[in-house]
């Protein structure tokens, strides 16, 4: 495989490798790091990459082992989850404010959620993986992963409503 093919066929989810990276990483840099060194394994491994059903999901297998090996590396520091996707800085309308609101709400409930199922949420509900492909990259069974992810939305859920219905009756 040369140069050109290779791009050609990681284009389409390198961003959704950064996203991976950046959701486990919090940090913008080390998350670009975490992306070229997994585009890097890639490409050493480009003449076996025909073997594999779904490149995407081996590379994002690659992302979640080499984040995760980031994270307990530097376990001794101050690095927690973060998730910065969604916020809206620009002051708007009020609709515009109610739901910076909520999400920075979500947000703030997605990272006190158990590590698993902050990864869950993320690869079902942010990048849209299916059940299968979510199965093979986090290595668990399909029906673990939909109770792990009802659980994970059920606690957002009761605490949205417990913060929306504060102070009424």
């Amino acid at each position: 495989m040369n140069q050109n093919e290779f791009v050609h066929l990681v284009a389409p989810f390198k961003d959704k490798v950064f996203r991976l990276a950046k959701r486990l990483l919090v940090s913008t840099e080390e998350a670009e790091d975490a992306t070229q060194e997994v585009l890097v394994k890639l490409w050493n491994k480009n003449d076996s990459l025909g073997s594999y059903n779904s490149v995407e999901a081996f590379a994002m297998t690659i992302t979640k082992n080499y984040c995760l090996d980031q994270l307990k590396s530097k376990r001794a520091g101050n690095l927690k989850i973060v998730h910065n996707n969604f916020t809206d800085r620009t002051p708007g309308l009020h609709q515009q404010l109610e739901d910076t609101d909520s999400l920075n709400w979500v947000e703030k409930i997605i990272n006190t959620l158990p590590e698993q199922q902050r990864l869950i949420i993320q690869m079902r509900d942010i990048e849209q993986y299916e059940f299968a492909e979510m199965a093979k990259i986090l290595e668990m069974n399909e029906t673990a992963i939909r109770v792990a992810l009802s659980r994970a939305r059920k606690t957002i859920r009761e605490f949205m409503i417990k913060t929306h219905s504060y102070g009424i009756g």
